[in-house]
């Protein structure tokens, strides 16, 4: 009698066991590994007037577009990397040269956000090395090419890039000794005209990296490029 009561209780128990493990293979997949397995389901957004979908997560890892970078990518990550460069060195002149208190805050601005930019761009490019046919081929390559850049304003670049003539907006040697030889209202008035000159080269740069690029990443570099730098332009020509 005592086995019999008890009986029921222990079938109870096991139905309920049997269906949270029924409720967990579901949750894995189907003996295939297919894509219900790893994670939630993801909605992903109808075009204009259809509706959304319910993809799982294998689904809307293949709908992804690709973003591998591309030569126009590593282009403008390089140059840009040099670019900035040229920029710091300007600014750095600044708090012994300059008069005007707002030249000053202009150039620490500037060399604040542009700094940051050059790591971030440094370690893109780390993760995103060239191909080595592109090394080769274009004799400085997938490297940093942020270094041989030093001949500056002569434009020895070859037609690779990477001389400063080769890029919009970069001042020539002639130029930077200029300003570096500039004292007070000269200093001031001569730094605005090169940095404008230098912000609208990048904003060039940055165009042509968001007509031709693929990179998400790189995108996103050269929308901040272009967001900041602006703004920077409209307050220098208010200054000049």
């Amino acid at each position: 009698m005592d086995m019999a009561k008890g009986l029921p209780g222990r079938i109870i128990r096991a139905v309920a066991a049997a269906g949270v493990l029924l409720a967990l293979a579901g949750c894995r997949g189907g003996p295939d590994g297919d894509d219900r397995a790893d994670g939630p389901p993801v909605i992903a957004p109808g075009r204009p007037g259809e509706k959304a979908r319910t993809l799982s997560p294998g689904e809307a890892a293949r709908s992804r577009p690709d973003d591998s970078p591309n030569t126009a990518d590593r282009s403008y990550v390089q140059r840009m990397v040099e670019h900035h460069r040229q920029a710091l060195d300007m600014t750095a002149l600044a708090p012994a040269r300059a008069s005007a208190d707002g030249v000053r805050r202009l150039a620490e601005r500037i060399a604040a956000a542009q700094q940051p930019e050059i790591a971030v761009m440094q370690a893109w490019l780390a993760r995103h090395p060239a191909p080595a046919a592109s090394t080769t081929a274009g004799g400085h390559g997938g490297g940093s090419g942020s270094d041989d850049g030093n001949g500056g304003g002569h434009g020895s670049g070859g037609g690779h890039g990477n001389g400063h003539g080769a890029m919009p907006g970069m001042a020539t040697e002639q130029q930077m000794k200029d300003l570096a030889g500039a004292r007070g209202a000269d200093f001031d008035r001569l730094f605005l005209t090169l940095m404008t000159a230098h912000h609208e080269g990048a904003l060039k740069m940055a165009g042509e990296a968001l007509a031709s690029g693929n990179n998400a990443a790189v995108e996103e570099m050269a929308n901040e490029v272009v967001a900041t730098q602006s703004a920077e332009i409209h307050r220098m020509r208010a200054m000049g």
